[in-house]
């Protein structure tokens, strides 16, 4: 997501359907302590905060990548070892 392109708070809360308004701004706060993601807040009204991934949360793209391709190959597997609990 944020690999791609600047995003906005709502724009990332819509896509992470199912995230509480209030973990994913403790998430946010994590990424951008550690030096993930930048929090950019715009002079607009009403006031607009963007997120981006810094050079080094960029540099995670591969391993997420492979994490993503991994998931995609076991999918079936993990959805049918879920739905037997």
């Amino acid at each position: 997501m944020l690999v791609f392109r600047k995003m906005r708070y709502l724009e990332l809360q819509r896509l992470l359907n199912g995230i509480g308004s209030k973990m994913l701004s403790k998430e946010l706060q994590h990424l951008e302590i550690n030096g993930l993601i930048n929090r950019t807040v715009l002079n607009t009204k009403p006031i607009t905060v963007e997120y981006e991934l810094t050079e080094y949360g960029k540099s995670l793209k591969p391993l997420l990548d492979e994490m993503a391709r991994w998931g995609k190959e076991h999918k079936k597997r993990i959805v049918k070892e879920v739905s037997r609990k």
